[in-house]
Formats: C-alpha cells, structure tokens, sequence
C-alpha cells in the first residue's frame, strides 16, 4: 500500500503541476483550443516552475498520506489525490482519443 500511496501522489502531482503551468502559459499564447493546451503542455515540463511545483505537491501528499488521523487522511490524501489522477487520466484519454479520431478523417 505504500508503494500505491507514492505512486498516486506522484501521478496527483504531476497533473496539478502540469495543469497549473498550462493554464500559466495560456495566457501568452496566441494559440486557442487544443493548440494552446498541447502547445503549453509540452513547453511546461520543460520548466523549472513545474518541476518545483510537482515536488511540492508531491511533498505535501507524502505528508498527507501519512497522517495518523484517519479522517485527515482521507480528506487531505485519498480524496484530492483520486480526484486529480481519475480527471487527469480523462483528460489525457480524452486528447488521445480526439488525436486519433480527427487524423484519421
């Protein structure tokens, strides 16, 4: 469970990060629609502001992870954790789909 509990922090992490660093970039850009977010996403990760940003997060779901109360953990683990790593996965599947579906046509 461990292992499990680092893993969707990790996960957790990387999609606020990368979804608050997008959005960041949105801004400057003169792309709209899929090309700014895909634009931004790949210029974000190369960035030091997301790296710091992931670790972060990532440090403070460490954290929340490990709490002795079960009730803060489920609220400050489980419950943004599942959240953030079940919309991101969407999102990413979501892009995949539409990336196949409209190269094909």
């Amino acid at each position: 469970m461990i292992y499990a509990k680092g893993i969707l922090g990790g996960l957790a992490a990387l999609f606020l990060a990368g979804s608050l660093s997008v959005f960041k970039g949105i801004n400057t850009e003169k792309a709209t629609g899929l090309a700014a977010v895909a634009g931004g996403l790949v210029g974000s990760i190369f960035s030091p502001l997301f790296w710091i940003l992931a670790a972060l997060f990532f440090a403070l779901f460490f954290s929340a992870g490990r709490l002795e109360s079960k009730l803060l953990r489920v609220f400050l683990f489980w419950i943004p954790t599942l959240t953030v790593s079940t919309v991101g996965i969407a999102i990413a599947a979501l892009f995949t789909y539409m990336s196949i579906h409209f190269r094909n046509r």
